[in-house]
């Protein structure tokens, strides 16, 4: 079995859709989301239609309960509650009644979890930085590999012999380890300072998790955030993936 898995979509169409476009050449057998499908960016209800469309499962993400309406927006920054206000203008109805119904954390099978933020306390939205944040959801798996986004930052975690490490490496194999949890990254919003869409590959026959990149129209999805009349630095950002 190969899942795609992606996530931190943001409403940047521009991004979902070269990542999608990477997809074909990777024979995936299934796609799974970690949310934050919207926010952000300009095209929020296009990138729900393609996500809903190809995607097996879709958990919530922080920005997917604030635009419905399930987490107050004090948690958040001017910049932020702008594009969810917009967010919510922009949707219908159905589609936030959509965004509503999402769960927070699915197990889809004995080898794979999947949530926005953490795994142990998922409506915390806290984010996973530190081999103690990860030990807390580790502890909590009953899958052998979990799969996160939030921090828009690709890092993978292990537990091995007791002891969770990390390696910012893009391919590792998930045969000697116990546990394995993954930050995907984020499609439309990177924030490791490349400016790259990023979206995984776990191939479960070959044991093998993939981190790749892949370069989008920036420029086009700045244009897109600009002519809505977002915060304009909603769309800097994304030439330097910060």
């Amino acid at each position: 079995m190969r899942y795609g898995i992606f996530g931190d979509i943001h409403g940047n169409l521009h991004a979902l859709e070269a990542v999608l476009t990477a997809y074909e050449s990777e024979s995936i057998d299934s796609y799974l989301c970690t949310g934050d499908l919207v926010g952000y960016g300009a095209y929020p209800k296009q990138c729900m239609d393609r996500c809903r469309e190809l995607c097996d499962e879709i958990v919530a993400g922080n920005h997917d309960f604030a635009v419905c309406g399930k987490l107050n927006l004090e948690f958040f920054n001017s910049y932020a509650k702008s594009a969810v206000v917009w967010t919510q203008n922009a949707l219908a109805d159905e589609d936030l009644e959509y965004l509503r119904a999402m769960p927070l954390v699915r197990v889809i099978d004995p080898l794979v979890t999947l949530s926005h933020a953490t795994i142990y306390d998922p409506h915390a939205f806290d984010y996973i930085q530190t081999q103690y944040d990860a030990h807390l959801s580790l502890q909590e798996m009953e899958s052998q590999c979990g799969f996160v986004g939030h921090s828009h930052i690709p890092i993978v975690f292990y537990l091995m012999n007791g002891i969770v490490s990390w390696t910012m490496e893009t391919e590792i194999s998930v045969a000697d380890k116990e546990k394995v949890l993954v930050n995907v990254g984020s499609v439309g919003q990177p924030r490791d300072e490349n400016p790259d869409a990023a979206f995984a590959v776990y191939d479960t026959d070959a044991q093998t998790i993939s981190i790749k990149r892949v370069p989008y129209d920036i420029e086009a999805a700045i244009a897109a955030i600009d002519k809505e009349g977002l915060p304009k630095i909603l769309g800097q950002r994304l030439r330097l993936g910060k």
